[in-house]
C-alpha cells in the first residue's frame, strides 16, 4: 500500500484551555491518522483521547509539505 501525506488540524486540552495544533504525518489512510495523533499526544503530553479534537484532515502533495521531517522522508 502507498502512504499518503496528511495535514491535520485540531485542538487539545492543556490545563483549562484548548490549544490549537497543526501536524503533518504520513499514513495509509485517515483511520491511521487518528490513531497516530492520539498516541503521539498521549505519549508526549499525557493527554487522554477525549481531550483531543481533530477538526480537519486533508491529503496534501509533497510540494505542500512544510514539516522538514516529513519532507526529508519524501
Amino acid at each position: 500500500m502507498r502512504t499518503k501525506i496528511f495535514r491535520i488540524q485540531g485542538k487539545f486540552m492543556m490545563g483549562n484551555a484548548f490549544q490549537p495544533f497543526t501536524k503533518e504525518l504520513k499514513a495509509i489512510n485517515e483511520e491511521d491518522i487518528h490513531e497516530k495523533i492520539y498516541s503521539e499526544f498521549g505519549s508526549k503530553h499525557g493527554i487522554n483521547r477525549n481531550k483531543i479534537v481533530i477538526e480537519d484532515i486533508k491529503e496534501i502533495s509533497k510540494d505542500d509539505v512544510q514539516d522538514p521531517m516529513i519532507k526529508a522522508l519524501g
